[in-house]
């Protein structure tokens, strides 16, 4: 019995960890129909008795009193976690896993890094220690965080190094959504860079997504629930697109997009919370999928994208949502990963799956993907017997693919034209602590980074020799 810790930074972060979280119940809520705190809800999940003092924590096998979050929300502005404690999950949640300020980063990644991580260190400190305590075996921290703004980046990046301090032995999983060139933050790029080092170095895992697919994801799905051909069949609750629930008033205009991240999260700890014929342990992502240490950014495709009218699923249809998970349309970042290297894959599964479904298409699939000539057979599957609500089956793919290096060009190249004309450097070397040599070191790591997945795919097509894949492993 393992539990993991979410730890949501910024107000993208606890915009997406909020929507996980009222997933997360409902999916529960549809399958726990008895009432009892089961080690599938422990995962995630405490069982409080609020009727004690300070709040006893319950065994497993019991009747569910209060559910508490395994969760630690971390803001420097207030709107966003008040808004979570005015909604639905206004109980899930307790002020000792809030800490917040009232004036915010200012979309500095030095005020979010130095200032406010220098300030408030000892109390993120406490407070995740406290959420560690209340877990028995302690398995893994899921990171979610933006990348553009000043907190998400800077504050959040400085979370990830505490865990690392704190937590060395615990996995470090880091859910980072990337901003889309049209971003209204003119210092995106620096935020976006400037995190980018902490990432490659601190985490053990980063599932990159990328703002611009995630709206053109949800502007293809309301074009194919309007139009004739499919929207016949498309649910209109639709559990991917709809960003109803966990938070009061209406829809905002970001909801789908982070509705999409939450169905990500929601389905890559599917196996953690519930039972199957081939769990996947959280921990084995990381082995499996990280052949060297600083190449651990996973291209993550989901599909279906939306709920079908019928629970019936052909073969075919079978077949056709392990395909979609390798197209670029059902990405959460863009790129091309069948003109690019596969290092390892992942296929997590969830719903009456047989592994001959599985093995099948694998086969199909592996003659049209390029690995890397020492892993051809480096595939991770994962069968989780339960669906997501409102699904009979569901796919989450994850690709150590080198086509993630096109992103992390164009962000390269955003922060260049920046940085050339010195624009906006002020602003953070005011800032105690920042100096400029940050910056060059930061663009040097990301550029090194963009060079071992340039290396990698330069050895496409032709053995490569093990001098150089350890010239990599350094």
């Amino acid at each position: 019995m393992t539990q993991s810790v979410v730890v949501q930074v910024g107000q993208c972060g606890n915009q997406i960890g909020c929507r996980f979280w009222d997933l997360a119940l409902r999916e529960h809520a549809h399958v726990n129909k008895r009432g009892l705190y089961d080690e599938a809800l422990s995962s995630f999940f405490q069982n409080v008795d609020s009727r004690k003092n300070e709040g006893v924590t319950c065994g497993v096998g019991g009747r569910i009193q209060h559910l508490k979050a395994r969760a630690v929300l971390v803001d420097m502005e207030e709107g966003v976690v008040n808004e979570i404690l005015q909604g639905p999950l206004r109980e899930v949640f307790d002020s000792g896993q809030l800490l917040t300020d009232v004036s915010g980063s200012g979309n500095n990644w030095a005020i979010g890094h130095m200032t406010y991580g220098s300030a408030y260190r000892e109390q993120i400190v406490d407070k995740l220690r406290k959420a560690a305590e209340h877990c028995d075996c302690l398995q893994c921290f899921f990171l979610i965080h933006s990348m553009g703004g000043g907190t998400g980046s800077g504050l959040g990046t400085r979370v990830l190094g505490l865990l690392e301090e704190e937590f060395p032995e615990v996995c470090r999983i880091v859910t980072s959504i990337y901003p889309s060139a049209e971003d209204d933050v003119i210092t995106s790029p620096y935020n976006s860079v400037l995190a980018m080092s902490a990432l490659t170095e601190h985490a053990d895992c980063v599932l990159p997504v990328e703002n611009q697919s995630l709206v053109d994801i949800v502007n293809k799905i309301k074009r194919m629930s309007h139009c004739g051909k499919l929207g016949s069949v498309i649910k209109t609750d639709s559990t991917i697109i709809s960003g109803q629930g966990g938070s009061s008033g209406s829809e905002k205009p970001f909801d789908s997009m982070n509705n999409i991240v939450a169905n990500l999260l929601l389905n890559i700890t599917s196996s953690a919370r519930f039972e199957g014929s081939l769990n996947m342990d959280l921990n084995e992502i990381a082995m499996n999928l990280v052949p060297f240490p600083r190449l651990h950014y996973l291209v993550p495709s989901l599909t279906p994208l939306y709920p079908l009218a019928d629970v019936s699923v052909p073969t075919r249809r079978l077949d056709q949502m392990f395909s979609d998970a390798f197209s670029k349309d059902h990405q959460l970042i863009r790129g091309d990963p069948k003109h690019s290297l596969y290092l390892a894959c992942a296929l997590m599964l969830r719903g009456n799956v047989q592994m001959s479904d599985l093995r099948r298409n694998i086969e199909r699939l592996k003659l049209s993907l390029p690995f890397v000539s020492w892993n051809q057979e480096g595939w991770k599957t994962g069968l989780c017997s339960v669906p997501p609500v409102g699904h009979s089956h569901f796919l989450l793919a994850l690709a150590n693919n080198t086509c993630v290096k096109a992103t992390f060009m164009e962000l390269r190249e955003r922060f260049t034209k920046l940085y050339r004309k010195k624009a906006h450097l002020h602003h953070y070397l005011h800032v105690e602590g920042m100096e400029q040599n940050m910056f060059s070191e930061a663009i040097s790591s990301l550029s090194s980074l963009i060079e071992e997945y340039n290396h990698l795919d330069g050895t496409k097509g032709r053995l490569m020799p093990d001098a150089h894949r350890l010239s990599i492993a350094r």
